[in-house]
């Protein structure tokens, strides 16, 4: 069997398998792709004919990536991020190249291909750093953030790193490969060196002069495919106009969108350039593992465990110190350090481009492959080692003297945009409070404020008793992680049964979450801001201001109540979407509300003769407001 049909079908069947497999056992989609890429080539010997065209044609996914990375640069961010962008960031690039560097020359390589393994080394995993630490709640972390921070100066120092291996080839007297002659080709140097400024600077001017106006004209037109195809031009543009140069295409794309990084279309350039970036380089990842020699693995497999683990061990031993020295603790310096452990996905581009100049030969790039996605197959592994790492720094270690919080009559967990508002209005009218965060850059500002804070993570038993959970008279509860809010709130109602628990809910399920836990009051924690937006729509519509009031309270007190009455329907181990009792409660609380609001008792009389009465106040801790942020399925604020 041959022909377009059979080979897309091979490609994308594979794919569609490999990608699904590896995403459940938590691999990441760039693992998925290689392994598509291995059971098309080396397993099934799928025919590879067009494979050089194909393989020019997934490149293009590299380009969209770096045009994406372009356009997603925000000054007030880096500037935000500058310290450890640049400083953290900076000296782990320029440490881990230093170091892999020279211990490549020691065993044997060339400075050429050590330097090569030097850029590949200090890059990291983006999409599966970033994708597990949001998956584990860190992200907001100081160990979340300072890996963000990092991470994006990798993203940026890939572009020196491309521009770097065309020189080392030319050191290296390697012939350089390309796909083409450039227009500089046969001109003397200083014309070279102009053509190539002017092509840098006609992408710069067209970004900012010709191309905007032609998106406007065409979003002023409603043509929206048009616009989809203009932005694909775009790219392809510049993509062609840097290889003429004799430039890389991808230094051209990333600064494409920088240029257009401001531009009122950045959003519906990202739209529709992330489905082809995502297609292509899925593309690129497969045709990376189509190259692995499984004979290879099966000879070498030795050297490759053992580079994966020099490599995660190098990472480790340079993040870690950098981390104690820009004041990531304790364990957030253990998530930082173990995390970035593994190479990236650029990795991959940075190899194949080596391959092509002929600076690595295919048998040690078919075992940098190998090494690079085994290091992302023990990502995982790495969080897990962290998490232990975490028990023992907690359980032996504690929290430091300087962090170790007062005794308090009022304990808040939690100080973000939540936590800040409630304690502003505590301390407005003159109660003390004492207030714990695992953020300890939000801690350090809080503190110049006058206000007084503590580091340390609230879901931590010996951290509550320090702050005095026994003796407190309350407890708010404002942070945004679901599992920890409520067993915070268990913890504390186990402790101390009097304490009155206040806590923030991420939806209406939640709320039941916390009340079986023992919160006394559950805020949804989007509920009265909605409330506040439909009261001002309704006022937008012509309703009179008094009328829109007493139509909040109605809606507000109804829906109070009716969260009271469903609590009973609740079932844990069933979704709400496929509880028909639930289901059909939510729809009558809609009812009640509805009849409420045109004055009529009668639907609400008629639900209470079947038994929806509200609970006796002695029953359950009785929640006030309760509010949730995106529900699941079948469920609202």
């Amino acid at each position: 069997m041959d022909g377009l049909a059979f080979y897309a079908f091979a490609y994308l069947a594979a794919a569609v398998f490999a990608v699904i497999v590896s995403q459940r056992l938590g691999l990441g989609t760039v693992v998925g792709y290689i392994a598509a890429g291995v059971i098309i080539g080396p397993v099934l010997q799928v025919s590879t004919a067009g494979s050089d065209y194909l393989e020019q044609f997934s490149e293009f996914g590299i380009v969209m990536m770096l045009f994406l990375i372009g356009l997603e640069i925000d000054p007030q961010m880096v500037w935000k991020l500058r310290a450890k962008l640049l400083g953290l960031g900076g000296l782990q690039v320029a440490a881990t190249i230093g170091v892999i560097t020279v211990v490549g020359t020691a065993i044997g390589f060339t400075w050429q291909q050590s330097l090569l393994f030097g850029f590949i080394g200090a890059l990291s995993s983006t999409a599966i750093v970033l994708q597990t630490l949001e998956e584990k709640g860190m992200l907001e972390s100081d160990g979340g953030r300072a890996s963000f921070a990092v991470l994006l100066f990798q993203d940026f120092a890939v572009i020196p790193m491309l521009a770097c291996i065309p020189l080392m080839a030319a050191a290296g007297n390697a012939a350089p490969a390309g796909h083409g002659s450039t227009l500089i080709q046969h001109l003397p140097g200083w014309a070279s060196a102009l053509l190539t400024l002017a092509a840098v600077a006609f992408v710069v001017i067209a970004g900012q002069y010709l191309s905007r106006p032609i998106f406007r004209l065409i979003a002023l037109l409603r043509l929206r495919e048009i616009f989809t195809a203009m932005a694909l031009l775009l790219v392809v543009a510049i993509a062609l106009l840097m290889s003429a140069v004799g430039l890389s295409p991808a230094l051209g794309a990333f600064l494409g969108g920088v240029v257009l990084a401001n531009s009122e279309f950045k959003h519906e350039l990202q739209n529709d350039v992330e489905p082809f970036k995502g297609l292509l380089l899925g593309l690129f990842f497969m045709t990376i593992g189509a190259k692995i020699d499984l004979g290879i693995l099966r000879d070498n497999w030795l050297v490759i465990f053992a580079a994966t683990l020099a490599l995660a061990t190098i990472k480790v031993v340079v993040l870690l110190p950098l981390a104690w020295t820009f004041k990531v603790r304790t364990a957030a310096g253990w998530l930082f350090a173990l995390g970035l452990a593994q190479a990236g996905e650029f990795g991959f581009v940075l190899l194949s481009i080596g391959q092509e100049r002929q600076i690595l030969t295919g048998q040690i790039a078919s075992i940098a492959i190998l090494v690079i996605t085994m290091g992302m197959i023990l990502t995982p592994a790495l969080f897990a080692i962290y998490a232990r790492i975490a028990i023992l720094i907690d359980n032996r270690q504690g929290q430091n003297e300087a962090d170790q919080p007062d005794e308090g009559t009022i304990i808040i967990a939690g100080v973000g945009r939540f936590g800040q508002i409630v304690n502003r209005m505590l301390l407005a009218n003159g109660h003390k409070t004492v207030i714990l965060d695992y953020r300890a850059d939000v801690v350090d500002d809080i503190r110049r404020f006058g206000i007084k804070s503590f580091f340390g993570d609230a879901s931590r038993p010996d951290l509550l008793e320090s702050a005095g959970l026994s003796k407190a008279d309350l407890l708010i509860v404002a942070i945004d992680d679901r599992d920890r809010a409520t067993e915070i709130v268990s913890h504390a109602r186990q402790q101390n049964p009097n304490i009155r628990i206040i806590a923030r809910a991420y939806d209406r399920l939640h709320h039941y979450e916390l009340l079986d836990a023992g919160a006394d009051h559950i805020v949804r924690e989007l509920f009265g801001s909605s409330v506040e937006a439909a009261g001002l729509a309704l006022q937008s519509l012509g309703m009179h201001p008094y009328e829109v009031e007493k139509r909040k309270s109605i809606f507000v007190d109804e829906d109070v109540a009716g969260l009271n009455r469903m609590a009973p329907l609740v079932d844990q181990s069933t979704r709400v979407s496929d509880n028909p009792t639930f289901i059909a409660g939510f729809k009558d609380i809609g009812r009640v509300i509805e009849s409420a609001m045109r004055g009529e008792r009668t639907t609400y009389e008629e639900i209470v003769r079947r038994g929806w009465s509200p609970p006796e106040l002695g029953e359950s801790h009785s929640p006030p407001i309760h509010t949730t942020r995106a529900p699941p399925a079948g469920t609202e604020p």
